[in-house]
């Protein structure tokens, strides 16, 4: 995976394009520090679809299943709002 510092990023914007089409993946840094990465669309559409299903059978599928009992409805006592006694 190839590192562009932020300058050299936005000053070859088209080569930076270009390279990550071509070899994959590529790491802009700001000061140094790893910042963003740049991936090709179809890579990303791979990543994100793959997340969405996941998170999706986790929620719905594979979501815990959780019995909580809940006490009769008779035992419950009304009690007026305070202040109207």
């Amino acid at each position: 995976m190839g590192s562009w510092p932020l300058q050299d990023a936005k000053a070859k914007f088209s080569e930076l394009v270009d390279t990550t089409l071509r070899k994959g993946p590529q790491v802009v840094t700001r000061r140094g520090v790893e910042t963003v990465v740049v991936v090709p669309i179809e890579e990303w559409r791979k990543l994100t679809s793959s997340v969405r299903a996941d998170i999706k059978r986790l929620l719905i599928d594979d979501g815990p299943k959780l019995e909580i009992p809940l006490p009769d409805r008779k035992r419950w006592r009304w009690l007026p709002p305070v202040g109207l006694k």
